[in-house]
């Protein structure tokens, strides 16, 4: 008890004032000591000396402070204020990535930082305002990261770059710091945001630096602020699957050939960076069509198509059987391959600058040029904000100038991509070659987000300029910004195919060992048309080509647009049909149908047999009206197990099972993907590049994520 009594006393007297050489020592000693760690510390980032701006103003200051005459000094004043505004200056120039500001003032804990969750590209990060006191690792970790250099940022935080990042860029960090649109914050990002002229080098651009943020008192335990970082702004087109239709009412079945592979390539990213594909970038058609098959080919380019149907029974339901239609287009020896007018018009945006996209598309277009003819004609257009000409047409014989072209672009800017559009197709036409391929090789992460940048807008841009005889290629890059919708639409209506290239090995399937599928179309506007005959089959479902439906009377409508088909393609369709009678029927049979049939109809039985009737219209390059190749299917098509179909055929249907199943297409959902691993394995065949195995990985790789 007296001690309590003694320290009370204590607690009421005031303490004597320090006197200034007192004073003076213990901040000399303080500001030693603190010189002492920094010297001892390992090199900061971004100064090879391992000083940091404040220990360079405590270097000087420190021994004037230790001068008696100094202490206490309205001179010590004068000197002390001014260093420490310097101080503030140069960490505040110098300052590097926008840190959260909920971060520094919380001092979360350990324990509860690490419940937050980790940032991970196209993912959001939530950032929890509550702040356990007594901790102040966090806050620190949070000014570490401040002083670290920008170029250090990890990539999954979405760092503006420091050449590229655009206007918009700067309203978005300013509305996510909470800053307004003028507040230092966004200026920071925006004085970076000049780009460089499209399709020339830079000089070197250093980061400017970004005003410090200063930390906002801790808001209410409740409160909590979710930030999205780096979103995953991909857009697929949404399409619902193929129902399954009676064909008592809906007999015939129509659509455009697809001659697409971006589909596979993006859902083979997906899988191999471990995540499920999303079921929209599921085009069934497309990944059936990534791969080679040995189908029946034309003789002669008279007929470019060659039709084989196979009808087998269904491996995922016993009671329903496939048709598959397998159509080959002819050939053209690369002897006489027509001479080639092309333009790479190229995305440099800012978006373009990660390591996936600008610098693999600058490798591919060089096995591309490679690949060409000396006679053949190459042009470049660049656009980031504005297009520029980087190459007018140069024959191939030139090839190290083209070549140095490609190497000297680089990013920088925001996406204008309907001027860059515009530009190609003058560049086209004026270099254009009469009988020859003329075509626009557009290759972009998909970011349309300056100018008319609607898809009916640019739709409307290349439906005016393929009636010049130029065709469109789109080449998709990257992830994380992909506009695939976007890609499809342009693809679709300007006469071309759409790819994406995830890696230099598809760049040279694409580019080079397809080169002639690729370039050198053989039909345009390809139609197909299927009409089942109800005496055998009662309902059908067409596995896949959801986005190329056409309605019935489109077939012999020569101005409807269709797909192309380039030398040596593959198309394949599939059917999954339920013959009359089997208990795997859906729908009840009409009330009134009989009574609806002609005594004529009913008497003719010259095409009782068919199973199915196939047409094909099409256009010769050049030609505006269409040839029509008609295909019936009857019981010689049939095979009675799935063991006896070819080869090639069972391949298909495994990878079309596999779509199905990535798409949540309920008819495969008790299928599993082990049973599909097993038909693919079995009829994989001879796989001189080894794309049949890399699919039994991803089967493998999709069965184990579905099981997380």
């Amino acid at each position: 008890m007296t001690v309590d009594k003694e320290l009370e006393k204590l607690s009421r007297l005031t303490p004597p004032a320090a006197t200034p050489e007192a004073r003076a020592r213990a901040l000399t000693a303080a500001m030693q000591a603190f010189d002492t760690a920094e010297n001892n510390a390992p090199a900061t980032q971004g100064n090879a000396k391992g000083w940091r701006q404040s220990s360079i103003i405590n270097w000087i200051w420190s021994p004037g402070m230790n001068k008696k005459f100094l202490a206490g000094s309205a001179l010590a004043t004068l000197l002390v204020i001014p260093a420490a505004g310097y101080l503030a200056i140069e960490l505040t120039r110098n300052g590097s990535p926008i840190v959260d500001q909920t971060e520094i003032a919380g001092n979360l804990s350990k324990s509860e930082a690490s419940k937050q969750p980790t940032a991970t590209a196209g993912q959001p990060v939530t950032v929890a305002q509550q702040a356990p006191a007594g901790n102040n690792s966090l806050a620190e970790q949070s000014v570490a990261d401040a002083q670290a250099p920008q170029d250090k940022e990890a990539p999954a935080l979405g760092k503006p770059n420091s050449s590229q990042t655009s206007e918009s860029d700067a309203n978005d960090v300013a509305a996510l710091t909470n800053k307004p649109e003028g507040s230092a914050a966004a200026l920071g990002v925006a004085k970076r945001a000049a780009p460089a002229a499209p399709g020339i080098v830079p000089q070197r651009q250093f980061a400017e630096p970004m005003a410090a943020i200063a930390p906002s008192p801790v808001p209410p335990a409740e409160g909590r602020v979710q930030i999205q970082l780096d979103p995953n702004r991909e857009r697929f087109a949404n399409a619902a699957v193929n129902p399954i239709k009676s064909v008592a009412t809906d007999p015939v079945s129509t659509f455009s050939a697809d001659v697409d592979s971006a589909s596979y390539t993006f859902v083979r990213r997906s899988l191999t960076g471990g995540a499920m594909p999303d079921p929209q970038s599921v085009r069934v058609e497309e990944m059936i069509n990534y791969f080679p098959y040995d189908w029946p080919g034309p003789d002669n380019a008279d007929q470019p198509f060659k039709a084989t149907v196979t009808v087998m029974p269904t491996p995922w339901n016993h009671d329903t059987e496939l048709m598959h239609v397998a159509i080959k287009g002819y050939d053209i020896a690369p002897a006489t391959t027509p001479h080639a007018n092309l333009v790479f018009l190229i995305d440099v945006s800012g978006s373009m600058d990660e390591p996936d996209k600008l610098p693999l598309l600058k490798s591919a277009f060089r096995l591309l040029v490679n690949r060409l003819k000396p006679d053949d004609t190459v042009s470049i257009v660049t656009y980031a904000g504005n297009a520029g000409t980087v190459l007018t047409p140069t024959r191939v014989a030139e090839k190290s100038k083209i070549l140095s072209a490609i190497d000297r672009l680089a990013p920088g800017g925001s996406t204008g991509g309907a001027e860059g559009i515009e530009a190609a197709y003058d560049l086209a036409k004026q270099a254009f070659v009469k009988d020859g391929v003329n075509r626009v090789m557009l290759a972009t992460d998909g970011d349309f987000n300056v100018g008319p940048s609607s898809d009916e807008d640019l739709k409307r841009i290349i439906e005016e300029r393929r009636k010049d005889g130029i065709f469109l290629t789109v080449l998709g890059f990257g992830r994380g910004n992909l506009n695939d919708s976007l890609m499809q639409t342009l693809a679709q209506n300007g006469n071309g195919s759409a790819a994406y290239i995830d890696s230099l090995a598809e760049a040279q399937k694409t580019l080079v060992e397809e080169a002639g599928s690729t370039l050198f179309p053989i039909a345009s506007d390809v139609k197909f048309q299927v009409e089942f005959n109800p005496e055998r089959i009662a309902e059908y479902r067409l596995i896949g080509y959801e986005t190329r439906a056409l309605n019935r009377e489109d077939f012999n409508n020569d101005r409807v647009d269709a797909g192309d088909i380039g030398s040596g393609h593959s198309v394949t369709a599939i059917y999954e049909i339920t013959p009359k009678g089997s208990p795997a029927v859906m729908n009840d049979d009409l009330r009134y149908g009989a009574a609806d049939k002609a005594p004529a109809e009913a008497a003719d039985s010259a095409h009782q047999r068919e199973l199915a009737f196939v047409k094909m219209r099409y256009k010769r390059p050049g030609e505006d009206k269409s040839a029509l190749i008609t295909t019936p299917v009857n019981d010689g098509n049939v095979v009675a197990t799935v063991d006896a179909a070819p080869q090639d055929v069972r391949f298909s249907v495994a990878v079309a099972t596999f779509g199905q199943k990535l798409s949540h297409v309920a008819a495969v959902d008790t299928y599993s993907y082990k049973a599909i691993a097993d038909l693919a394995a079995a009829s994989r065949g001879t796989d001189a590049f080894g794309y049949r195995s890399d699919f039994l990985g991803l089967i493998r790789l999709a069965d184990g994520l579905s099981q997380r």
